[in-house]
């Protein structure tokens, strides 16, 4: 018989348990700077295991000396990007204006302008098309300035806890044995084999795929660059490095950069004659990152996004795009490395399941 005291006592545990977890989001909250070092040195352990692994059999290094020599790699590597990147990113984000939303919206205006006399003179009335979308009062100009800006920002501010990551990174490459075995006595022994199985699994299939997203954002910059400079672009070396990093969001990342390149390019031109070369540069600008794009969709996607984590090119496509529609741009980015996480645990829990066998069958 259900008596009030039972209730009570129902109500107050749900309650005390709702504040609980309350408290355990808030302290997560309150700690994300340090949840933000953990993940980016645990990325960069996935990446430098791969490394670490080369000198330790190839060049016959020990291991806390395999573990400086790629800590070394990593440090040389961002500071060659700091040193060479930010100074020409930040003098040409001025030359063009992207850290000025005023200076943008004056650009986008006269651009505008000279896009509605183009059609004009091509018997097009557009300046009541172009008054009745009132496209300058919808479109956010902080955009630009702040995407820029918080990268800038991120790299910067990266720098205060730059020591912190290498810190956390350097005992994740050099102690992973020990935090194996330390994990060995926290898991109950009924599933010691699978969850440690999952876990080197989990381990060389990511460090494959962030070693393969990096290096195809290598390229892709390249090939923007190349473009870019081709049509002589000015500023081709920003245009080219915010078009690559939104090459992170999958599928729909390298269509907003088109769209920007576009932007961009036009806004890299004013003064010229719109007709005869702002309009036919973007053309050709536009004509090159989609060529641009076919060859990462038809070589480095599949390799990365296929081969690197055992998954079928179609099997990726539904799991981004259903990732995108629950959760936006942020799942369509951690939809991957997620995906092949859940693969790996349900192959090693279930593998006796017909659809598991059949996700899992190249893992």
């Amino acid at each position: 018989m259900i008596t009030s005291k039972i209730i009570t006592n129902g109500i107050l545990k749900a309650i005390g348990f709702l504040v609980i977890v309350s408290l355990f989001l808030y302290f997560l909250y309150q700690i994300q700077s340090v949840l933000i070092y953990l993940l980016v040195a645990f990325v960069l352990t996935l990446i430098g295991n791969p490394i670490l692994d080369f000198f330790k059999r190839r060049l016959k290094f020990n291991h806390i000396f395999a573990t400086i020599a790629t800590l070394l790699i990593f440090i040389l590597l961002i500071a060659g990007f700091i040193m060479m990147f930010i100074p020409l990113i930040l003098s040409q984000g001025e030359n063009l204006s992207l850290l000025n939303t005023a200076e943008i919206e004056k650009n986008t205006l006269q651009l505008i302008n000279q896009i509605a006399a183009f059609l004009e003179s091509h018997n097009i009335d557009s300046s009541k098309m172009l008054k009745e979308a009132n496209i300058t009062s919808k479109i956010n100009f902080n955009f630009i300035p702040n995407f820029l800006n918080s990268i800038l920002s991120t790299i910067s501010s990266f720098g205060v806890g730059l020591g912190s990551v290498l810190f956390i990174t350097f005992f994740f490459l050099k102690d992973r044995l020990l935090f194996i075995k330390s994990a060995k006595k926290l898991i109950p022994d009924t599933y010691e084999d699978q969850i440690l199985n999952s876990l080197e699994k989990i381990n060389h299939l990511l460090s494959r795929y962030f070693i393969g997203l990096l290096i195809q954002l290598f390229i892709v910059f390249l090939l923007y660059i190349i473009v870019l400079i081709i049509f002589g672009v000015p500023n081709a070396l920003v245009i080219a490095f915010l078009c690559a990093v939104l090459n992170i969001i999958p599928y729909i990342g390298p269509l907003i950069a088109s769209v920007l390149a576009a932007i961009l390019t036009m806004i890299s031109n004013l003064g010229s004659d719109f007709q005869t070369e702002i309009l036919p540069t973007t053309i050709y600008v536009l004509i090159g990152f989609w060529i641009v794009q076919v060859i990462d969709n038809n070589l480095s996607q599949p390799i990365i996004f296929s081969k690197s984590v055992s998954s079928h090119p179609l099997e990726i496509f539904l799991v981004i795009l259903i990732a995108g529609f629950l959760f936006g741009i942020l799942g369509m980015v951690i939809a991957v490395p997620l995906y092949t996480i859940i693969k790996v645990i349900g192959k090693e829990f279930f593998p006796e399941n017909k659809v598991i066998q059949l996700l899992t069958k190249d893992i």
